[in-house]
């Protein structure tokens, strides 16, 4: 699996991949998913709500199928195993997206926090974290948490 992780890696993400913009396209895919996948794994457990959260934000952000969203996610979490910081994907996301899609971005990183019902301090940090990587302001970043909280009769 590894090796089909590498070679769809090697084939549409990397730099200078043959067609840049779908290149890029799937290399912001990947950031988002990575972003998503290191929420989940902010608390002690990982959770099939969580799972779920994660994919039903990509399928929605992306207009990608079941299969599709699998295999975006188990690349993005070897890429996220890989990395050394979130910057190499708050950067792309702050070269692809405006102030409103970051927002979203946000809001759905929110969900996945609030999925299992319970908001944890490691969660909240990475939230914090994040949205000052992308730029993202006090005022949307709170509207975002209420919106993802709103969406959630089980957050506290």
């Amino acid at each position: 699996m590894i090796a089909s992780i590498r070679n769809f890696f090697t084939q549409m993400i990397e730099p200078g991949a043959t067609g840049s913009g779908v290149a890029s396209q799937h290399a912001l895919h990947v950031a988002t998913a990575a972003l998503l996948l290191e929420m989940m794994r902010m608390d002690a457990s990982v959770t099939a709500e969580e799972l779920a959260t994660v994919a039903q934000a990509l399928q929605t952000r992306f207009g990608l199928d079941a299969a599709e969203v699998e295999t975006l996610m188990a690349l993005a979490a070897e890429e996220a195993h890989q990395a050394t910081d979130y910057f190499q994907f708050t950067s792309l996301i702050n070269k692809a997206f405006d102030g409103e899609q970051k927002a979203q971005i946000i809001e759905y990183l929110w969900q996945v926090a609030f999925a299992d019902g319970h908001l944890d301090a490691h969660e909240q940090h990475f939230m914090r974290k994040i949205a000052d990587l992308l730029y993202v302001p006090q005022a949307a970043y709170i509207a975002a948490k209420q919106r993802a909280r709103g969406k959630n009769p089980t957050a506290s």
